[in-house]
């Protein structure tokens, strides 16, 4: 009841809900809490910003390891949009944007495929998970709750 080890491991495990639950309301905010993405260049008809068919939502987990938490995603793109960063236009690309433009003859997929290989796109930072001022309160936050439940036991322990 009073075991310090357990309070660390509760403390680690309401971390990563809470902020697995607000890294995940990033998408439905369309930004880093109140810091709000950059729109798109072109008006796509594919779905909301970064939520095209919601894989990198999901994909971006949070697990207690040692003494903290940490998010990460198996996606390989996750990085660039979290962080920004720049794509180099390769033949390969190119060929993949011909084939989605078949299939779906969506002219945004035309528009990238007619981009010359070795052009460089400038993908702007459209960060969802990180360090900041609001993931510092969540974290505050989930600390002092579990401290007074385990003040609220320490009382009740020494009072019997």
């Amino acid at each position: 009841m009073l075991d310090p080890k357990q309070l660390k491991a509760d403390i680690l495990e309401d971390m990563r809900v809470d902020l697995s639950d607000e890294f995940d309301r990033n998408f439905e905010r369309k930004g880093f809490f109140s810091d709000k993405w950059k729109p798109r260049a072109h008006n796509y008809p594919r779905g909301s910003l970064l939520m095209v068919s919601s894989a990198m939502r999901r994909s971006a987990q949070g697990q207690v390891s040692g003494d903290g938490v940490r998010f990460s995603s198996a996606l390989p793109y996750t990085t660039l949009h979290n962080e920004g960063g720049k794509i180099t236009v390769t033949a390969k690309m190119k060929r993949f944007f011909w084939y989605k433009y078949k299939q779906t003859k969506d002219e945004a997929w035309k528009r990238m495929a007619l981009m010359k290989t070795g052009k460089v796109i400038v993908m702007p930072q459209r960060q969802f998970i990180g360090d900041g001022p609001d993931t510092q309160r969540i974290i505050r936050e989930a600390i002092d709750r579990n401290l007074q439940k385990f003040n609220l036991s320490l009382t009740e322990f020494l009072r019997k």
